[in-house]
């Protein structure tokens, strides 16, 4: 048999080494490439000030994350948390969205994905399981998220902080 001998440049020019050369070639230009550009750091949107008042569960609704400033509320327990740093969760399309703007307490205590309508929903009707529950949710979002205030009972007085702070500064 005769052997064929194969110059080093029919072996640079075969088809399969073709590709491979520029494929290497183009992952080298995209290296390169990345060292010059400039990364834009991504924009955060400035924090909103952090909001301190007793609601009523109508003042509560505003808060569902729909409005333009997007905050998000919820109550536990007559506690007010503001959930907006959880918004995909709490947020308009999240999964728990039927919280916003509402009290919650009822809804995490039976495991239900839904928030009481009422006026004013009284949970004295759950068993010691779901009072603990709900409790346990306070204490969770207590830990995790900013309080507001305290969700009111139909005739209840709001509690004034400004007052109540500007009495701990001259104290």
């Amino acid at each position: 048999m005769a052997e064929t001998e194969t110059s080093f440049w029919d072996e640079l020019t075969s088809p399969l080494n073709l590709v491979l050369i520029f494929f290497i070639v183009y992952l080298l230009y995209k290296i390169i490439r990345s060292q010059f550009e400039t990364i834009e750091p991504a924009r955060v949107p400035p924090p909103m000030p952090k909001l301190r008042k007793d609601m009523t569960v109508a003042e509560l609704k505003k808060y569902d994350g729909t409005n333009e400033e997007g905050r998000v509320l919820l109550a536990v327990n007559s506690v007010i948390f503001d959930v907006t740093a959880g918004k995909r969760f709490y947020g308009p399309g999240g999964p728990y969205s039927a919280f916003a703007g509402k009290d919650a307490t009822r809804g995490l205590a039976t495991g239900q994905v839904a928030a009481s309508d009422k006026e004013y929903d009284d949970v004295s009707d759950l068993g010691p399981d779901e009072v603990a529950s709900a409790k346990e949710w306070e204490e969770q979002f207590r830990e995790k998220y900013h309080i507001v205030g305290k969700l009111l009972k139909p005739g209840e007085t709001p509690t004034n902080y400004d007052e109540e702070t500007e009495d701990k500064k001259s104290q």
